[in-house]
């Protein structure tokens, strides 16, 4: 039903909703990453090149890209994608397209913060369904790279009449509830509006100026009936419903819930090519994920979530007093401690503040021509199987990065494939549970002297670093610094008085 085809109440609706997404801003901040996304994608001129620029002009774009060009649904391509440059080379101008738009509308909604509950509920079901469709369109094996991410932006989408609606008209989706009960909207859609939320939906990307490819996918489709064959063009449009009708009974973590969802898989399965346990396996690992990332839907456990957060919350700010406390410790010392002395408070003062596994200072054996650890706590160093010692000369790892631009460096997950190349034959047999660490250089005139190393095993959960934090290991290898001048300085003193 084109627009001229509407009944009159449903012009007014759309005309309502126009009218408010003037007066409040288009999804801020979507519709422009939308212009240049897809101008990127059109463009005849250098096409490749306009892709990389327009990633890159987003930082926070550009390592979600990266990020998700070296994750396991691209590992069949074999190869470590460093640049966007890259990313476009090997996946295609159209997969990085459509994964830029999937993860800017996924930000978009997940930032907007909209007043009411509704809107946000139906922002967290949209990108629940495209969490379900990366992960089946990643187990269909006729998929390409560029169909996966399309599939993610579509499963979105398919939910936009929804959000629009819930974001913008929050009144006429009040009495869409009234009129036909909650969980039942779409069915009072035309009487209440005059026409469906898919409209609605289908009428925003249109006005938003999405290409046909993108708006064909939002289509509602079934799969065919038994004895019937699907029509292949169907496939997009198939998966993404199935998606958000997945996302939609995922979304409610109860068993009725779960009983939709096996009814989907069965009915969808032949339609979109997966084998029935397969596509119960991708569904499972979007539920996981969701619960992991989402925060309102009921299978995040928001109860056990906050309790969660609020535990760490009060092992970091312990930690932060820790920190304060020993970087105060060590400027009180600075004058009369060795700098032995201050690297052992720096090692205690980290490894308490951090909670780490082990904290290890590294120091320059300039006869020897090489790093080796000195002291340490958490471990008894003789008790690891491989020497923690490494030579000086410049080798293309993590270790000497940090060292050669004496800048810190923070090793998230030290166990993704993608990284290893960057990980030393030292630090690979001598500390093999490790999954993050921190490398802290100690530089004086320029030249590495040594560095203070700390990590957390896999069996501690995941960590991450403030800007806060980072300002006091910073202030913390200061002082390291300091001493040793200040030793050097009494050394020179001490050889002028002889003389």
């Amino acid at each position: 039903m084109s627009a001229h085809e509407l009944s009159e109440l449903g012009k007014a609706t759309l005309a309502q909703l126009w009218s408010r997404t003037n007066q409040q801003g288009d999804m801020p901040g979507f519709t422009k990453s939308i212009g240049a996304i897809l101008g990127a994608m059109r463009g005849e001129d250098e096409q490749e090149f306009n892709m990389t620029r327009t990633v890159l002009s987003d930082p926070v774009l550009t390592q979600k890209v990266l990020r998700l060009a070296n994750s396991g649904m691209y590992s069949a391509f074999g190869r470590s994608i460093n640049t966007v440059s890259k990313a476009v080379l090997v996946l295609g101008t159209d997969a990085i397209g459509h994964l830029a738009l999937g993860l800017k509308l996924i930000e978009e909604l997940t930032q907007a913060s909209p007043a009411s509950m509704p809107a946000h509920i139906e922002m967290e079901k949209a990108v629940l369904a495209g969490m379900v469709a990366q992960q089946v369109a990643a187990s269909a094996a006729s998929a390409a790279s560029a169909q996966a991410e399309q599939a993610v932006v579509c499963s979105m989408l398919h939910a936009l009449g929804r959000m629009m609606l819930t974001f913008y008209m929050g009144d006429s989706w009040i009495k869409l509830q009234q009129h036909a009960g909650v969980g039942q909207e779409s069915a009072a859609a035309v009487p209440v509006l005059g026409l469906t939320l898919d409209q609605i939906g289908k009428a925003t990307a249109e006005r938003w100026g999405l290409p046909p490819h993108l708006i064909d996918g939002m289509r509602s489709v079934a799969p065919p009936e038994e004895g019937q064959s699907s029509d292949p063009n169907d496939w997009m449009a198939g998966l993404c419903t199935m998606s958000s009708l997945c996302a939609d009974a995922l979304w409610h973590d109860d068993a009725a819930g779960a009983a939709q969802v096996q009814e989907l898989v069965e009915r969808y399965a032949g339609m979109i090519g997966v084998e029935l346990d397969g596509l119960k396996i991708a569904i499972e690992n979007a539920r996981m994920t969701a619960a992991a990332d989402l925060t309102i839907a009921p299978l995040s456990k928001p109860a056990d979530r906050r309790s969660r957060e609020q535990t760490k919350k009060l092992r970091r700010d312990e930690g932060n007093r820790i920190l304060i406390s020993g970087l105060a410790d060590m400027h009180d010392a600075l004058n009369s401690a060795s700098p032995s002395q201050m690297i052992s408070m720096a090692l205690e003062t980290l490894y308490q503040g951090f909670d780490c596994s082990r904290a290890i200072a590294f120091a320059r054996n300039k006869k020897e021509n090489k790093y080796q650890a000195k002291m340490g706590f958490g471990i008894n160093l003789e008790d690891i199987p491989a020497p923690l010692e490494f030579g000086d000369a410049y080798e293309p790892n993590v270790f000497h990065a940090s060292l050669n631009s004496d800048r810190v460096i923070f090793i998230e997950n030290a166990r993704d494939p993608g990284f290893a190349a960057k990980l030393p034959n030292w630090w690979k047999s001598a500390l093999t549970e490790t999954r993050s660490f921190i490398i802290v250089p100690l530089s004086v005139n320029a030249r590495p002297t040594g560095f203070i190393y700390c990590d957390w095993d896999s069996a501690l959960p995941p960590i991450q670093h403030d800007e806060g934090e980072f300002v006091l290991i910073n202030k913390m290898r200061e002082l390291l610094v300091k001493s040793v001048e200040m030793r050097q300085l009494r050394g020179v003193a001490a050889s002028s008085k002889v003389a």
